[in-house]
């Protein structure tokens, strides 16, 4: 071994950094326990790294997406005064002082970039001779909602599974499953329930059940009741007017101009605000940062592999580091030899692992995850879906690719520095 290595020192200053490398690549192999031991570490923390930046960018963009079809659109008008009071959903503050909402909807998208407008009202209600004693009333246009979205999040359909949804100006309705099946109820029953009007009456109502759905989301699978808003208006003393405008976007990153668009046309006493300022997309977007630095934390533990087995490499080939000095490498290219093996090594493993996690994401791209698996059904609270999907982006493998092998090699720089201070003489007495 040693008369093999002296004979790639000598030939080491005309071969130049070819030489380097070479002599570097074939070091690495030396000891084959070692090298797989240290590449299969980075190809761990690489691999999480990029799992896991695709399974929270999934869930970013799972919550991004139910909070623009259920909630904000990509804009959001509603009444300043509704805004105020918005978790009492009060129906008392109609948008733009109580003007129709078809000419609200055209309005709306009249404005570049919009691709459509839906009027929407949502007021509590509370249930009779059910076990269910509260919910949700939804009043939508269905089919223009069905026109903008596809509201099944894991399907991507209408999420209709029996039954139809309710007929414009009937006195029908439309649940979800969970509650459909908590309360015992099937299409063709009635729903006896309480409301509260616009002039504060209590109005009492017992839509048919003609469609059961599943949206793939708790709250509205659980605890929501979708009615026609044009029934909703009578029942709730609204005449055409609407609650909220909900706004989509051709490309969401109009959104902006979209609400500078919007607002003058609504006059003084709206509030138009973006499905950004959202507070747990802002949230989960604020968390981008803490994420960055787990995944630093992640390949600097495996790094940290490489520059012990560098360090031990160094102390077993102290001999060899002074033959290497004696005849005549210089102090650089001692240097750079083992800080090519810690890169090579650092290669390998970020390869590998950016492989396993890019093929892992890629799966999770195409079939989704059921979260209640993960959670128990605890996200309730949370404004995503029981299932979500990887977001894969082959940008995103080659950035943590190119993370691993960044964060490898510069933890390697101290080791590598460490054989260049050792002199020839004094190694070789050793």
């Amino acid at each position: 071994m040693t008369d093999g290595t002296n004979g790639e020192a000598r030939r080491l200053t005309p071969g130049g950094h070819s030489a380097l490398v070479t002599v570097a690549w074939r070091n690495i192999w030396r000891n084959g326990r070692r090298t797989v031991l240290c590449v299969v570490a980075v190809a761990i923390a690489v691999f999480f790294n990029v799992f896991m930046q695709a399974w929270m960018d999934g869930m970013y963009d799972g919550i991004e997406e139910v909070v623009r079809i259920y909630d904000t659109g990509h804009a959001l008008a509603t009444s300043a005064k509704f805004e105020d009071e918005r978790e009492y959903l009060p129906v008392q503050y109609p948008l733009a002082d109580g003007a129709d909402a078809s000419v609200l909807v055209a309005l709306a998208e009249s404005v570049a970039g919009v691709r459509a407008a839906v009027p929407r009202i949502s007021a509590h209600a509370t249930l009779f001779d059910s076990v269910i004693k509260h919910a949700r009333l939804w009043g939508v246009d269905i089919d223009r909602e069905l026109a903008a979205n596809r509201l099944n999040l894991t399907k991507r359909t209408d999420g209709l599974v029996s039954g139809r949804f309710p007929s414009p100006g009937k006195n029908e309705c439309a649940i979800g499953r969970a509650m459909a099946k908590k309360g015992g109820l099937s299409v063709g029953d009635t729903i006896p329930l309480k409301t509260v009007s616009a002039q504060f009456s209590d109005k009492y109502w017992n839509p048919e059940i003609t469609g059961i759905f599943e949206f793939d989301y708790r709250p509205f699978d659980e605890d929501t009741i979708i009615v026609p808003i044009d029934r909703l208006q009578r029942v709730l003393g609204l005449g055409g007017a609407t609650q909220q405008l909900v706004v989509f976007a051709r490309d969401a990153r109009d959104s902006t101009a979209i609400r500078n668009g919007l607002k003058p046309l609504l006059g003084e006493g709206a509030s138009v605000r973006e499905w950004s300022d959202n507070y747990w997309v802002a949230m989960m977007r604020s968390m981008t940062g803490m994420m960055l630095v787990v995944y630093a934390v992640f390949i600097v533990v495996a790094s940290f592999l490489i520059v012990n087995t560098m360090l031990m490499v160094i102390h077993e080939r102290i001999k060899e580091i002074g033959m290497m000095g004696s005849l005549g490498m210089s102090r650089r290219e001692i240097v750079e030899t083992f800080f090519l093996e810690a890169l090579f090594l650092s290669l390998l493993g970020s390869a590998a692992g950016a492989a396993l996690g890019g093929a892992a994401s890629f799966v999770g791209s195409l079939f989704p995850i059921d979260m209640n698996t993960f959670t128990g059904g605890g996200m309730k609270d949370l404004p995503v879906s029981g299932t979500i999907f990887l977001s894969f982006s082959p940008a995103k493998v080659a950035l943590g690719f190119a993370f691993g092998v960044a964060v490898s090699s510069l933890c390697t720089i101290l080791p590598s520095l460490k054989s260049a201070f050792i002199e020839p003489v004094e190694a070789l007495r050793r």
